[in-house]
């Protein structure tokens, strides 16, 4: 019976009638959301690194598209910041596509598709063609406030057949 009445309980709290779906994926969220993503490109190609990491937690996980991990906002921005005097100097991004999926009423994952020219590779050579990813983002809405708060970034090559 107890069973019974716990499953009744949580595919209520699931249902289309709790509270979490009244309040998850509004459109003030989904906007909200999109901004962060357009003053990531917005602040990426004014090359303004302080305002770049101002988008993310604290204590944000960041994992670049070389696979370099940096635990906090403090060290992307510094780490960041040494690349956009070097190999980010020249580089444009733009923010193609927005996937957003809410987790919770204060949990998303965002899937973030983007393009970027300019760039060039840790040894100092330029790309001839323009680059291609994918970010996964975790965000967290604090204090009514969307921050990244772990950030997955990919380079994308076209899927091929097997």
């Amino acid at each position: 019976m107890i069973r019974i009445i716990v499953a009744a309980g949580v595919f209520t709290l699931l249902g289309s009638g709790s509270a979490f779906a009244r309040t998850a994926n509004t459109s003030t969220d989904q906007a909200a959301i999109r901004s962060i993503e357009q003053a990531q490109a917005s602040a990426w190609n004014a090359h303004d690194v302080a305002l770049y990491a101002n988008l993310f937690s604290e204590k944000a996980d960041v994992v670049n598209v070389l696979g370099w991990w940096w635990k906090s906002r403090a060290e992307l921005s510094a780490k960041l910041g040494a690349a956009h005097k070097s190999v980010f100097r020249e580089s444009h991004m733009d923010i193609k596509d927005v996937q957003i999926r809410f987790i919770s009423p204060v949990v998303a994952v965002a899937h973030v598709g983007w393009t970027m020219t300019g760039a060039k590779s840790p040894t100092g050579v330029a790309s001839l063609t323009p680059q291609v990813g994918i970010q996964t983002q975790v965000l967290e809405k604090r204090r009514g406030v969307w921050v990244i708060t772990e950030f997955q970034n990919t380079n994308s090559v076209p899927e091929i057949s097997f």
